[in-house]
């Protein structure tokens, strides 16, 4: 079983006025210490200590420009290795693959008003390995998994999975795209929804101890 924790709001007006950007030590990721918002995300595997996956939101009180040249700087000092394939670099944008030393990693900036938004995520593939949810190269994976008390069944990609209550979670490849898929457990409304699938990303759909569908959770 997997699950997903969140960071709060944190407030930082004080230090809204500093001149520069200058990396915040306390941050579990790169981040300066002049920000408005800042809230961090990780994905664990239970019994696992090293997060799945960490993503870090921020708003930054500054220009798009200045935000980028911190992230290269700071991402750049912890042997993250920018990727050229993808780069988008506008002026009111940027997309940034990075090979980091736990696993691939993304760095996305948008200019906002009179700040810029940040959302920086990086993956732990040695944990992936371990928890047998890395996809294969050039796929996607699904993770189904059933914590119900009755049986439940998966309908995606013209497949049917049926789990039966307290069965192992079950994970299939996808070839990356948008996926419609149902969820039923007997004596509840049958859940629809489609999923968005992107190459190395692992998604797990979950029918919860009450038989209701949990939302989708981007694992890996």
């Amino acid at each position: 079983m997997l699950a997903a924790t969140a960071g709060a709001f944190v407030p930082d007006l004080p230090r809204l006025f500093s001149a520069e950007l200058t990396p915040d030590p306390e941050a579990k990721l790169p981040a300066p210490t002049r920000y408005s918002y800042r809230g961090t995300h990780t994905t664990v595997v239970q019994g696992v200590k090293a997060p799945l996956r960490i993503r870090l939101e921020a708003t930054v009180p500054a220009e798009l420009g200045n935000v980028l040249a911190f992230y290269r700087t700071e991402l750049s000092k912890l042997g993250w290795q920018e990727q050229r394939d993808g780069a988008v670099i506008a002026a009111d944008h940027v997309q940034l693959a990075f090979a980091s030393p736990l696993g691939p990693a993304l760095l996305e900036l948008h200019r906002k008003d009179s700040s810029t938004t940040v959302k920086l995520v990086q993956k732990n593939a040695l944990v992936a390995t371990d928890a047998n949810v890395m996809p294969e190269p050039g796929q996607a994976k699904l993770v189904f998994a059933n914590i119900s008390k009755t049986d439940a069944t998966l309908t995606i990609n013209e497949q049917t999975i049926k789990r039966a209550a307290g069965a192992h979670a079950v994970s299939l490849d996808l070839q990356p795209g948008k996926y419609s898929y149902e969820m039923s457990v007997p004596g509840h409304p049958a859940t629809t929804n489609v999923l968005d699938v992107a190459v190395g990303d692992t998604w797990e759909l979950t029918v919860g101890p009450d038989g209701d569908a949990w939302s989708p959770l981007l694992l890996y």
